[in-house]
């Protein structure tokens, strides 16, 4: 698979660049803009794969992925994230769900069953704690995820931060990245790094629907 395009950065000057042929409008804030940049792919696929060297994730070094933006809405973004196993089997339990809220955006970890039942780990994941920046946002993890990972003793994930990042349609060498990320400093028992990124210059088909898809609630 051709490596995507590695996103800029979270500095700001990097942003400033990499979004420099589509000025943003004076009176958007950065969370509506980061909404419509992931809104802008729409009922598109695009091919990633995983960029960071974790030994947590060593069984997927090398393993296709695929995000699609599947739903969208004024307030949600389903983004099912599909990845194929060393058994040639595609696991599509995974949907990012983005919400927009009155405090800011929201995301959520829709972790379902190939039978469409829901994990027992779902539905977790967090709030932008500020304004972000009209291509990244971070999610520190909430508190109804720090007691579901407690219940089911990941005692590890209660300092989880992910942080997402996204180019509009159009943008040159568009991409997206999904990370996680937590730290010994931010109170983690040790260090853990996770980040996939896509390309969002190059369609391709769209994958079957994912695992629940069907199912009341999904």
């Amino acid at each position: 698979m051709t490596r995507p395009a590695i996103l800029a950065p979270l500095a700001l000057p990097a942003i400033v660049l990499l979004a420099g042929c589509i000025p943003e409008p004076a009176d958007t804030d950065p969370q509506s803009s980061f909404f419509a940049a992931l809104a802008s792919h729409c009922g598109k696929a695009f091919a990633g794969e995983l960029v960071s060297d974790d030994a947590a994730d060593a069984d997927l070094a090398g393993a296709d992925m695929v995000m699609h933006v599947r739903e969208c809405s004024d307030s949600e973004i389903k983004v099912p994230f599909h990845i194929r196993g060393a058994d040639g089997e595609w696991d599509r339990s995974r949907t990012w769900v983005f919400t927009r809220t009155d405090q800011g955006l929201r995301l959520k970890h829709d972790h379902r069953h190939e039978d469409g039942k829901p994990d027992a780990v779902t539905m977790y994941g967090g709030d932008t704690a500020d304004s972000g920046a009209p291509r990244s946002q971070s999610f520190p993890v909430d508190e109804e995820s720090i007691a579901l990972f407690r219940r089911e003793g990941l005692d590890a994930s209660v300092t989880n931060v992910w942080t997402v990042e996204v180019d509009p349609a159009g943008a040159e060498g568009a991409g997206y990245a999904y990370q996680l990320q937590r730290t010994v400093a931010g109170g983690a028992p040790e260090e853990r790094f996770f980040r996939a990124e896509f390309d969002l210059t190059d369609e391709i088909q769209t994958p079957p629907a994912p695992w629940g898809s069907d199912q009341a609630g999904s």
